[in-house]
């Protein structure tokens, strides 16, 4: 539904309840800010927590607010599903990844050794940290069953190293999954990645997983179990980190997972918790000192302030979020991290209504990144808005950009 027809009805409820936006703000425990881009719809209401929140704060039912939502007790409709480049690699994740090996003596075992096997799956994660999503899928859709076949042949002495690299792999397609809105095949992976990690002996490897598993469930919205998987991973890590001697990956670890919390308050309005765990990523960045790329999370100071553009943009801070990135240098980070930062930028001018400024971040975006920047949810959502914003006359690179991302 269009944001800002979900604000035009949520302001003529609030009016019927008599409350003011400030009324309405302390119901939820919200700024009046928030309040009022959500009426102007500026701050799009998607969750279904928050549209109840709404709902119980005005008195009336989810669908009073927004006719499309779901009742609560009602199933989701199911998210229309688009191919995208990671199709091929979904369908490689389908099923046993090496039946055939465990019925088949004959099955010919990969002539592939571990170090070709590391390789091969370094080389994924760059074309992961590129964006390049279609050539990815080409090489993990091959290289997965190759991997699960030969941790399977391979000789005792041989299998803890190749479950290390099975999850690694397993790790690159579940964040990769992520990134192009693919949150249920996310799920398998990270989670046949956890599998793998704790064969391996791999504690941190585990972590890693959970990273990777708590981002799926933010996409599919499974706040609860998004938090549970990186709130059982800070609490081990914290009694850690207390330690002088803790290892600089043990860290970027705990950092990351709580950039993840930082992400899920935003997304649920708790303002404080998030800007609370966005000051204790900082502070462990500041102990790292540099841009780190543990577990490929990319952690350390330029990427918590990312985080913190991105999560101010989703509180609906938006003069606070463009601020912070005016002292954001992304160039050191992957391709992927720099694109991701100018999508927030671009969401945060067309929080401002700055069309041309928002235009221009994401056509610089689609320069370094075009396959993410043509399937990622939030690129395509901005251009949605931007295009709506700016009608009918919509900007000439707009109405371009738009097409070739088939946005009508």
């Amino acid at each position: 539904m269009d944001p800002r027809a979900t604000g035009v009805r949520i302001k003529e409820l609030r009016r019927q309840a008599e409350m003011s936006q400030t009324d309405l703000a302390a119901a939820m425990g919200r700024s009046e800010s928030w309040v009022s881009q959500v009426e102007r719809g500026v701050q799009p209401v998607e969750r279904l927590s928050v549209l109840q929140a709404l709902a119980d704060a005005l008195g009336v039912s989810v669908r009073d607010v927004r006719a499309d939502a779901a009742e609560p007790d009602e199933p989701e409709q199911p998210r229309q599903t688009r191919s995208n480049d990671l199709d091929g690699l979904r369908v490689a994740l389908t099923g046993h990844p090496a039946l055939r090996a465990l019925f088949d003596e004959r099955e010919v075992t990969p002539d592939v050794g571990i170090a070709e096997f590391r390789t091969q799956v370094d080389e994924a994660w760059e074309l992961a940290h590129a964006s390049r999503y279609a050539a990815l899928s080409d090489q993990l859709a091959t290289l997965l069953p190759q991997i699960e076949t030969a941790v399977r042949r391979a000789p005792a002495s041989d299998r803890t190293e190749l479950h290390a690299v099975r999850a690694r792999a397993y790790q690159v397609a579940a964040a990769s999954f992520v990134r192009q809105d693919e949150p249920d095949a996310a799920w398998i992976a990270a989670d046949r990645a956890l599998q793998a990690a704790e064969m391996a002996g791999q504690p941190l490897e585990v972590v890693a997983s959970l990273f990777r598993m708590a981002h799926a469930f933010i996409r599919q919205q499974h706040t609860e179990q998004a938090e549970q998987a990186a709130v059982s991973a800070v609490e081990v890590l914290t009694s850690r980190a207390k330690s002088p001697d803790c290892p600089p990956e043990e860290l970027s670890l705990l950092g990351a997972m709580h950039l993840v919390l930082a992400v899920i308050n935003a997304r649920e309005g708790k303002r404080a918790e998030t800007h609370q765990h966005i000051e204790r990523a900082r502070a462990i960045a500041a102990r790292l000192g540099v841009d780190r790329n543990d577990f490929d999370t990319e952690f350390g100071p330029t990427n918590v302030e990312i985080h913190a553009v991105s999560t101010a943009v989703d509180l609906g801070d938006a003069g606070m979020a463009l601020d912070v990135a005016g002292q954001v240098d992304a160039s050191r980070l992957s391709p992927e991290r720099q694109a991701r930062f100018l999508i927030d930028v671009a969401r945060a001018h067309a929080q401002r209504r700055h069309v041309g400024e928002a235009v221009a971040a994401l056509l610089e975006a689609e320069l370094l990144t075009p396959e993410q920047i043509h399937s990622h949810h939030l690129a395509r959502g901005v251009v949605r808005d931007l295009v709506q914003l700016s009608s009918p006359r919509v900007p000439k690179a707009l109405a371009e950009l738009a097409e070739r991302i088939a946005i009508a």
